[in-house]
């Protein structure tokens, strides 16, 4: 079956078409992305919901070989007619680890599944997350999970109010203007070393500075979580609340500006 990654060399209309021909053969195709330095990979299913009738599957945190083994071995299980819901607990999905599903948020859908919007036109189609244990075969929202995984395996169930991966006590720089003046934030940078800075665009002074845990910034602008995935050296600007974001690289200067 399909095995496109979202950053390949393909034109989107290329990769558009060959989406239909691999549904029209296989009755799916399968959409690989590679993890990055800040996020992790995932594989998601194209055409279960048309061919089937049966959610779109995506799985987190796996190597590209096996996210598209995994995504066939379920698409197998549902032209078998099990059907995977929301809660269910799979044994034989992995080989030594147990797997559930999710039902993933209409708020996620747009953050991952983007060839499968294109095909299907819009956002509308439901979407099962795989979730797997980790080597206790404990899942992330157990007590003992281990911690190294936490960030692998983002779960769309929930979060889509605060899309971030990091903790919401995380300790963010943003500016005095922000804080007394409410002014808004207009450019976001992701620094190299992981620091995350909010700006409003008229700060001038190092006293304007100000440390401000992220949960704080994201419940009074919740369009903030539209830029959760700039990646280590990042930076996202816009002209007001709801704009679009245009998105570049920072220079040194700009990490060091507050």
């Amino acid at each position: 079956m399909g095995d496109n990654k979202d950053h390949n060399c393909d034109s989107p209309e290329q990769l558009l078409e060959n989406t239909k021909e691999n549904i029209a053969k296989f009755g799916l195709q399968v959409i690989m992305v590679e993890a990055t330095p800040y996020l992790p990979s995932f594989a998601y299913s194209i055409g279960l919901w048309q061919t089937y009738q049966c959610p779109e599957i995506i799985c987190f945190g796996l190597s590209s070989k096996l996210g598209h083994i995994i995504i066939n071995d379920v698409a197998e299980l549902i032209k078998k007619g099990q059907l995977p819901q929301a809660g269910s607990t799979f044994a034989d999905i992995f080989k030594n680890n147990d797997a559930q599903f999710l039902n993933v948020h209409p708020l996620s859908i747009g953050d991952y599944f983007g060839v499968a919007i294109r095909y299907y036109g819009n956002e509308d189609f439901p979407a099962l997350q795989l979730i797997w244990t980790d080597r206790n075969n404990k899942f992330p929202w157990e007590d003992g999970f281990e911690e190294e995984f936490i960030y692998k395996q983002p779960l769309l169930d929930r979060n889509f109010e605060f899309k971030f991966r990091e903790p919401k006590n995380l300790t963010t720089f943003s500016t005095r203007q922000w804080m007394d003046e409410n002014n808004p934030i207009l450019r976001v940078i992701h620094d190299s070393d992981g620091d995350w800075q909010f700006l409003t665009g008229d700060q001038a002074l190092i006293e304007d500075a100000c440390i401000i845990a992220l949960e704080q910034l994201v419940i009074r602008d919740k369009t903030l979580n539209e830029v959760f995935d700039l990646e280590y050296g990042e930076q996202a600007e816009r002209e007001y609340i709801g704009g679009k974001w245009t998105r570049s690289k920072v220079t040194e200067e700009e990490e060091e500006e507050i």
